[in-house]
């Protein structure tokens, strides 16, 4: 099986390389912007591709005609989608139709990445099959690119997913709990919210889902996530217990109080059951995963 991914260098596009890299029965070719920043150099090809550019996406994918492409691109800064919607749409709308032109092209198997912010947090956790309503022009964004992969004529699926952390090669992305652990070791007082609950994914864990719909060929929706449901401060305070850092400095303010460009999404997270059992997939716990946070890390 010859597999494309898009978006090579970010959190999710380095485990993945990781991951699928080590299975021999896999060919790899992994695509992003600027230099590969992945330490992992052997057991595959790292081509440059902006996405963005129409023509060089066409000619790339043509070229290695995959059997799988797994799209992890987008802009996922929820205020600078807000501010800047043309990006917005470029990374998260257009770069997604031409993906699914070449794929329809060559019949590859498209799996899209996509997120919880679809949905208002009205309501949730949230099943595969509830109803969208997004709050935030990020969220409209991916959720019209999801419109378009169900069009698809080629294989496809989609992959939502919640708050994803870890640690990236070299240190070149941050997330929720590796600023949570540099706030806390700096000990300075730390305003974290409390009305926003979300189900934190493991990158690694993202990554084995990508992988499993790709080895089963699975189509249609899945709900990628940890099985923890959290509030963000219980977020923060967990990943102060686990580091024992003192927690008198986490102080709870709500939503409203933070002032953000774009609205959030008060309570989502994902019920999982769809891809435990169609996928196999089994999430790390949440302090399993700070576990192996902490192992990266050295």
């Amino acid at each position: 099986m010859k597999i494309l991914i898009t978006g090579s260098n970010g959190l999710l596009g380095q485990k993945l390389i990781h991951l699928i890299a080590s299975d021999t029965s896999c060919e790899l070719i992994a695509t992003s912007k600027g230099p590969n920043r992945t330490k992992m150099t052997e057991g595959y090809v790292y081509e440059t591709l902006d996405l963005t550019d129409s023509t060089e996406a066409h000619d790339l994918i043509f070229g290695h005609e995959p059997d799988v492409v797994i799209n992890t691109v987008a802009m996922t800064n929820v205020d600078a989608c807000e501010d800047n919607k043309k990006l917005c749409d470029a990374l998260n709308v257009e770069a997604v139709a031409d993906l699914i032109e070449v794929c329809e092209q060559i019949d590859a198997h498209l799996i899209h990445v996509s997120t919880d912010f679809i949905f208002d947090g009205l309501d949730g956790p949230y099943r595969e099959d509830d109803e969208a309503n997004p709050v935030n022009y990020y969220g409209e964004s991916k959720l019209k690119a999801e419109e378009l992969v169900k069009k698809a004529k080629c294989p496809w699926s989609i992959l939502r997913t919640v708050l994803v952390y870890g640690v990236a090669d070299e240190m070149s992305r941050s997330n929720i709990v590796l600023w949570a652990k540099g706030a806390l070791e700096k000990g300075s007082p730390l305003k974290i919210v409390d009305d926003q609950f979300r189900t934190p994914t493991l990158a690694e864990d993202l990554a084995m889902g990508c992988y499993l719909t790709a080895k089963k060929q699975a189509r249609g929706v899945f709900h990628i996530s940890g099985d923890d449901f959290m509030s963000i401060y219980e977020l923060v305070d967990r990943v102060a217990k686990f580091y024992k850092h003192p927690t008198e400095q986490v102080v709870p303010v709500t939503s409203t109080g933070l002032n953000q460009r774009a609205g959030r999404p008060p309570k989502t997270g994902f019920y999982i059951d769809k891809a435990r059992s169609v996928l196999g997939y089994q999430p790390h716990s949440f302090e399993q995963g700070l576990a192996l946070v902490q192992e990266q890390l050295g």
